[in-house]
């Protein structure tokens, strides 16, 4: 699975607590987000990847997120 988010608000010139700690929920867990200017993705098997999503958002909200879009995109390989 392909994972993207995004996380609100944006904050200028560097992210916020609440970006910082999702991407870190999401290194412990054993993925290996890659972080854009305009949002974050991951790629992992099935499992992983929704265990990620929860963690992503659980860290991102704990940490004064006022929201978080997801796209989830099935990859064959």
């Amino acid at each position: 699975m392909r994972v993207e988010f995004t996380i609100e608000p944006f904050v200028d010139g560097a992210p916020g607590k609440h970006v910082t700690a999702a991407v870190a929920a999401a290194k412990g867990m054993g993925l290996k987000p890659d972080m854009g200017p305009f949002g974050t993705g991951f790629e992992a098997d099935a499992t992983l990847a929704l265990g990620g999503i929860g963690a992503v958002i659980g860290a991102a909200l704990a940490n004064g997120a006022t929201r978080v879009s997801m796209q989830v995109e099935s990859v064959q390989r």
